[in-house]
């Protein structure tokens, strides 16, 4: 009897720390810190669209990780111009090509666009009552900024969908606002 009686309390000793284990580790894929942090160094930035610009001085936050993806992931939608000369910067990576204000398109924060491989693939965002599908075409990138490559702009944040004109416009929501809570998911 006291044989069963030890052997029952490892079983549960174990399972109590396999639980705790799973727990732990989870937390910790869910959780996404930032990786380090860039010095602020000004240049000629373009404000529009609510944009920031680097400041002297200034420390922003660097991210290699996105949160998790779920069927609803929560994320917040800036507004971005993919056009030639606009403050979105550069070609969009995926294709190295500029795309009209009037395509549904999209970057992704550094985790979520996870080093290309969501490049072409269609996203679902939910906001507003309504939900739409966009092409992801560029990177968000929270890791490098405050350089012309970047347009003097500090790096995305690691939650962001940054959403052409036309994206905010089926969404029903004015591009003044400049930030807006929405959820996501693969198409």
């Amino acid at each position: 009897m006291a044989k069963s009686s030890l052997l029952l309390m490892t079983i549960l000793l174990l399972v109590a720390l396999m639980n705790l284990y799973l727990a732990s580790s989870h937390r910790q894929l869910a959780s996404c810190h930032p990786s380090g942090h860039l010095p602020g160094k000004p240049g000629h930035c373009d404000p529009g669209y609510s944009s920031d610009c680097c400041k002297a001085g200034e420390s922003y936050p660097q991210y290699r990780c996105s949160p998790p993806i779920t069927g609803h992931t929560h994320a917040k939608l800036t507004v971005n111009c993919f056009e030639e000369n606009c403050d979105g910067g550069g070609p969009s990576e995926c294709d190295n090509s500029y795309h009209s204000d009037k395509e549904m398109v999209v970057a992704l924060s550094t985790g979520w666009y996870a080093g290309g491989s969501r490049c072409h693939q269609m996203i679902r965002i939910h906001a507003n009552g309504r939900s739409v599908l966009a092409k992801v075409v560029d990177e968000c990138d929270s890791v490098n900024g405050c350089d012309d490559e970047h347009d003097f702009q500090p790096p995305c944040p690691n939650n962001i969908v940054d959403a052409s004109p036309a994206v905010w416009k089926a969404l029903g929501i004015s591009t003044d606002v400049g930030l807006y809570p929405v959820t996501w998911s693969d198409a």
